[in-house]
């Protein structure tokens, strides 16, 4: 079977080898860079101890140093499931979710003219380089010159010039011999309406050629020279070597600079991208005239991991930016993601590099926000927020956006900041009172429940894993409470890596029983993580541990211990506010207030070590007075040696 023309080559554009390569191999953590798709291990196509077996992602090879196997995605897929081409295409195609093409007898004849349409192209991009050299292209040389394209800049970008004729390039390529249907087909002339000569697309403009990833030229982007023109820019129209949806302008250089350490950036436009490679910025890329699509952003992310996207600073860029966001939440995935960095309002990166040369662009680029705190802006600026209702409908359209991420531990992790984000909307400093400098109220004392809590020996982060173990293995032994607890659950910080694994298959299970959930959880990632978490002796005398299954009892301590989760989180933020204002201003106050703070925690210290002289805890855990017991423990003895009546 013959498949279409371009077909492989998107295939392999949108399948990750590292993906591919992932389910047969384990990566060395310590040779491995993933965030640059540099990727070592063991070769699995020949027995060792070392990791020899290289993955290049953003380039889509493979090769290793032992056996000297090599490849692309498709044929990694051939030698380790043992499958014939057409079977590898077909997986790899299910993989990334693209129909197999239905059978085309006339495959290889498309292929021949696809190739005939790149040579077309490429003798139309040597015709308009040597129109900008000529007389007609003096106003067009004086405005690149203007913006700062000097010599070495318009050979490296291959810009031209059409002339301002309606067969300029048309009568050139008919010259050549080039059959009248490949001109149309390329999309380089339109037929007339009036039953004449076919005309020029583009004329009396300056002309960008547009590669693919494979370097051809594939299309045009037209800048017009007269200001009257109804368009601007131009792009090439759609063809068969020309989706505008599905490729970067400089994408190959870009990829490749990227993958030598250069961040990733997405500008608007063809002159945004060259100035950006003249200030050093190697790895732009920007859409072809279009908002950036779902196809576009997979592209990007194959080549780095979190491209910071820098869209004009005018209300046009500013609405490409929001949309973006729609676009991109669906398809997060662990570290890979976006930041946005804000042009100046009215400037775009050729502007701003223009005018306050590449560090000012760096410190931009270094300031980029990550795309949450832009959907929190959205949502956000220029509203007033002053009743429920309006408060309500803010929760409720966050709500809604956060569904639409896919990946749990991603949602939870917005879910969170969405939280902070709103109490620091909503809950300004307290107000202060005349009787606390700044109004700072003393924290209260520590209640004696917590001063005998087992958690008050560990340090904080100690005590947030000791309290997340429970919460943990409570869900597991009553897993009915899972959908009442679903939005703390996806919440809750697991700062380790086995509680984030637990963490993630039980809201994956939610409607699972204990035994089934024990199971997947076995399987998944086997038993060491569940006999950890159940062997902690603080877990093994919790109330809902004890009594498996019982709901009521489940409820009641999850209850309790998310809040005190929330509490302690609280607490942590007040001290990071403190320390915040510390290095801002140094007054009486703010000495007061951490005084306050420490006298407090020294309380609660000197509390906890009386208590622990004075109690005891028993078989059962629970806390019996030293004194009580030693007075218990004689009765108990006279009674022993009492004598019995006669």
């Amino acid at each position: 079977m013959s498949l279409p023309p371009g077909f492989l080559d998107e295939l392999r554009s949108r399948a990750s080898l590292a993906r591919v390569a992932g389910r047969k191999v384990t990566w060395d953590p310590r040779k491995s860079n993933q965030g640059k798709g540099d990727l070592w291990a063991s070769c699995p196509f020949h027995q060792e101890k070392s990791a020899s077996f290289h993955v290049d992602d953003r380039k889509g090879f493979y090769y290793c140093f032992g056996c000297h196997a090599k490849g692309d995605a498709l044929s990694f897929v051939q030698q380790t499931e043992n499958v014939g081409f057409m079977e590898a295409v077909e997986i790899l195609a299910r993989e990334v979710g693209m129909t197999m093409p239905a059978r085309d007898p006339q495959a290889q004849q498309k292929a021949d003219r696809r190739t005939e349409l790149v040579q077309v192209m490429e003798q139309a991009v040597q015709f308009f380089r040597l129109q900008l050299k000529t007389g007609a292209a003096s106003a067009a040389r004086d405005y690149l010159t203007k913006r700062g394209l000097d010599d070495k800049t318009l050979e490296r970008w291959e810009i031209g010039f059409a002339p301002d004729a309606w067969q300029g390039l048309w009568d050139h390529l008919r010259g050549k011999g080039v059959a009248e249907d490949l001109i149309l087909d390329a999309g380089l002339a339109r037929p007339s309406s009036k039953g004449g000569k076919p005309y020029d697309v583009f004329r009396n403009r300056i002309m960008f050629p547009i590669r693919d990833a494979r370097g051809r030229c594939i299309a045009f982007g037209g800048r017009a020279m007269d200001p009257n023109d109804n368009a601007k820019y131009l792009n090439s129209p759609e063809t068969v070597l020309f989706d505008k949806g599905r490729n970067l302008f400089n994408h190959a250089p870009a990829r490749e600079a990227a993958g030598k350490g250069a961040q990733l950036i997405v500008a608007e436009g063809y002159m945004d991208v060259i100035a950006l490679d003249a200030g050093g910025f190697n790895g732009a890329v920007a859409p072809l005239g279009t908002a950036i699509t779902e196809e576009q952003l997979h592209l990007m992310w194959r080549i780095s991991p979190e491209p910071v996207i820098a869209l004009d600073g005018d209300t046009a860029g500013l609405r490409a930016a929001m949309r973006l966001i729609d676009l991109a939440l669906p398809l997060l995935e662990a570290g890979q993601s976006l930041r946005f960095a804000l042009m100046p309002e009215g400037q775009d990166p050729d502007d701003l590099i223009r005018k306050s040369g590449a560090p000012a662009m760096q410190k931009l680029l270094d300031e980029a926000i990550p795309m949450v705190r832009l959907l929190w802006r959205r949502e956000t600026e220029g509203r007033v927020f002053d009743s429920p209702e309006r408060k309500a409908a803010l929760d409720k359209a966050l709500r809604e956006k956060i569904k639409l991420i896919r990946d749990p531990s991603i949602r939870g992790h917005y879910a969170e900041e969405i939280k902070a984000l709103r109490w620091a909307l909503f809950n300004p400093r307290r107000a202060r009172t005349p009787w606390t400098p700044r109004g700072k109220a003393a924290p209260l004392a520590p209640l004696a429940s917590t001063r005998s809590s087992l958690l008050v020996a560990s340090d904080d982060s100690g005590q947030l894993r000791l309290r997340v173990a429970v919460v943990l293995a409570t869900l597991i032994a009553t897993p009915a409470v899972i959908h009442a607890f679903e939005a703390e659950i996806e919440r809750l910080d697991c700062s380790d890596p086995d509680h984030l694994a637990l963490r993630d298959l039980i809201l994956r299970h939610a409607g699972a029983s204990s035994e089934a959930l024990r199971a997947e959880i076995v399987t998944r990632i086997g038993p060491a993580p569940l006999e950890n978490l159940f062997s902690l002796g603080h877990v093994a005398i919790t109330p809902s541990v004890r009594r498996p299954g019982d709901a009521d009892v489940a409820r009641m301590v999850l209850s309790e211990e998310l809040a005190k989760l929330q509490a302690q989180r609280g607490l942590q933020a007040e001290i990071d506010e403190a320390v915040e204002d510390l290095h801002h201003m140094a007054d009486e106050a703010l000495t007061w207030r951490l005084s306050q703070a420490a006298e407090a925690s020294h309380r609660a210290l000197r509390s906890e070590q009386q208590e622990r002289t004075e109690y005891e805890t028993g078989a059962n855990g629970a806390r019996i007075s030293r004194d009580e017991r030693t007075a218990f423990d004689a009765l108990l003895q006279r009674i022993g040696h009492a004598k019995p009546d006669n």
